[in-house]
Order: C-alpha cells, then structure tokens, then sequence
C-alpha cells in the first residue's frame, strides 16, 4: 500500500505540480519550484518501483531513509524561506509519513 501511495504522489507530482504547490499554499506559477516538483515525482515513481519489484528489506530501510532526509531538508526550507513555507511543511509532513510507513514495513518483515 504505501508504494502504491508513494506512485500516485508522484505521478501527480510530475502531471500536475503547479496545482499540488498552489493547493499546498505556494506560488503555482513559478517555473523552477515545478521543475523541482517534477523532479521529486520522478524519484518517487522509482521508489515506488523498486519497492514493489525488490522489496528486500535493506532498499526499504534505504527508502525510508532517504525520505528522512527529504522531510528534514523541507522542515529546513520550511523555516528559511518565507514563500516556500507552506508547500515545503506539507511536503516535509508527506516525506516523513513515507519515512513512518516504509520503517513499519521493515519492522513488519
């Protein structure tokens, strides 16, 4: 379930990233922050493709790892950079629930 979560997240990240950065509160219309949308749609599809095809437990603990990471670089981007704010708290709030989901996976075995 989560990577079918983390597929469509990306996959609307990449079709639609204007309108995910609106709704999350920012400025839909600036070019370079949906290029970087598109970008972080495209690493979620593979996430989600490794995690179906080969989901050994190292990859899932690498996966949730990476998404830490991400949810600590937003919470950052979050507080330095005041027209950015809201989208990167939402986007922080995502990494971080696939960072919960995929540990609960390892955990899970």
């Amino acid at each position: 379930m989560p990577a079918l979560a983390r597929g469509t997240y990306g996959a609307a990240l990449c079709c639609a990233p204007g309108l995910l950065i609106g709704l999350a509160g920012g400025p839909a219309s600036d070019q370079r922050a949906r290029a970087v949308a598109r970008i972080l749609g495209a690493r979620h599809i593979a996430q989600a493709g490794v995690s179906v095809l080969r989901p050994d437990p190292a990859l899932l603990t690498l996966g949730a790892g990476v998404d830490a990471l991400h949810a600590a670089s937003m919470a950052a981007l979050a507080l330095a950079d005041t027209p950015y704010r809201r989208p990167a708290r939402t986007d922080a709030l995502a990494a971080a629930a696939f960072a919960a989901a995929g540990a609960i996976v390892v955990l899970r075995g």
